[in-house]
């Protein structure tokens, strides 16, 4: 039996006037996903434990099967380990977004939480240049991807309140600086970041393109090392994650995954979707599981762009599922696991805790769909009133039935 987890980043959302009260997911084409919804089941799942921030982080380790209750310490310690870097038992470490700050009648707001998408060539100069200036015995800064790096506070704290910077976009940054012990280092090391970034030639040359400048660091999601299980361990399963993004990548690494590597896998909506799929399938070839992850529809939601999001979804219906469906076939008996991790709903820009759609399917057809469910979406896997109070025993279901 093959085991394939096809995850669309933030595609639930809430109605949209402008769509005459449907969805994202219910106005974009999906052919693939509305015909996985009417021969599975489809239904609801809670991948965010009450009391727990919606955030990808959370979201994923609650689909990968693991109980966040029980393993959460953090976002950057899985990012790091997709990195390579290896964390002591009293070592923190920080995801650090390159952003723009944007001053307005004396106040500094959140311009870009992204540095308009910084190539990662660029940002690893500036990521180097701080480590030159700034890093210490104690502090280091990691270059990763695009806007999305790391910084490691050896035997540092973690009992800090930081804000995740697409939470801040066009917001007042002043209420949601850190707070709480440690927190004046992590001011102090972004006071210092700008004065670095301030006229850096990397800067330069952007303003110059009229392109968005990196002109501050944003550091969130502390923790510590988590402790977790393989999946092997689990379940008797080998298997892979395809993913663009340190997060994903690292859940994997965690969970004894083997991480494939897609070229042109970006982690933004120019995507390569098709090679994703394509890697998944041969990576089936030889192994129990994968984990495919495309967060698309998520950076288009944060974006506020809806027309971008539908396109997101419509792409990973026809890129990702359609072609997956197809090669299972060629594999033998296999179950698929379609849905988001969260809702990232397009208006508000960022994610919320609400229940996300999922659909489960068997080659075998012993799993069927209520009469109800005529297609993918929201509406449609909560009129089946299957609802999965514990997100994390998805993982059980696709395994084990």
């Amino acid at each position: 039996m093959k085991y394939i987890v096809l995850l669309g980043d933030g595609m639930s959302d809430e109605p949209i006037s402008e769509l005459g009260g449907r969805t994202p997911l219910e106005t974009a084409d999906t052919p693939h996903m509305d015909d996985l919804a009417r021969n599975g089941e489809i239904g609801l799942a809670h991948t965010i434990p009450e009391g727990f921030p919606p955030g990808s982080d959370v979201a994923n380790l609650s689909v990968f099967g693991y109980d966040p209750q029980q393993c959460y310490t953090g976002r950057s310690p899985l990012e790091a380990a997709s990195m390579g870097i290896e964390l002591g038992p009293d070592d923190v470490a920080f995801r650090l977004n390159l952003v723009q700050l944007v001053a307005h009648y004396g106040r500094l707001y959140m311009g870009d939480f992204s540095a308009g998408h910084i190539s990662t060539d660029e940002a690893r100069q500036l990521i180097d240049d701080l480590q030159n200036e700034l890093g210490s015995h104690e502090i280091e800064f990691h270059p990763g991807m695009s806007y999305r790096h790391i910084m490691v506070w050896r035997g540092g704290k973690e009992a800090m309140t930081c804000t995740p910077p697409h939470d801040l976009t066009g917001q007042s940054i002043e209420n949601d600086l850190p707070r709480g012990d440690g927190a004046e280092t992590l001011i102090h090391l972004t006071n210092s970041a700008q004065l670095l970034l301030h006229n850096h030639p990397v800067n330069r040359r952007r303003e110059e393109k009229a392109e968005v400048p990196a002109n501050s660091i944003w550091l969130w999601g502390q923790g510590r090392a988590p402790q977790l299980a393989t999946l092997h361990e689990r379940f008797g399963l080998s298997g892979a994650v395809v993913a663009a993004v340190d997060l994903i990548k690292g859940i994997g690494l965690y969970a004894g995954l083997d991480v494939i590597k897609v070229p042109g896998a970006t982690g933004f909506t120019d995507t390569n979707y098709r090679g994703k799929a394509e890697h998944a399938l041969q990576a089936l070839e030889t192994r129990d599981f994968v984990y495919l992850h495309v967060e698309a529809p998520d950076e288009a939601a944060h974006q506020g762009d809806l027309k971008e999001k539908i396109r997101a979804i419509e792409s990973f219906d026809r890129e990702v599922v359609g072609p997956v469906r197809a090669g299972l076939k060629h594999l033998g008996a296999h179950r698929i696991l379609v849905l988001p991790d969260h809702p990232t709903p397009v208006q508000k820009k960022t994610h919320t805790d609400d229940p996300v759609p999922y659909v489960l399917f068997d080659s075998s057809g012993s799993l069927r769909a209520d009469a109800v469910a005529m297609g993918y979406s929201e509406k449609t896997a909560a009129a089946t009133g299957i609802r999965l109070t514990e997100g994390h025993r998805l993982m059980e279901r696709l395994v084990r039935g």
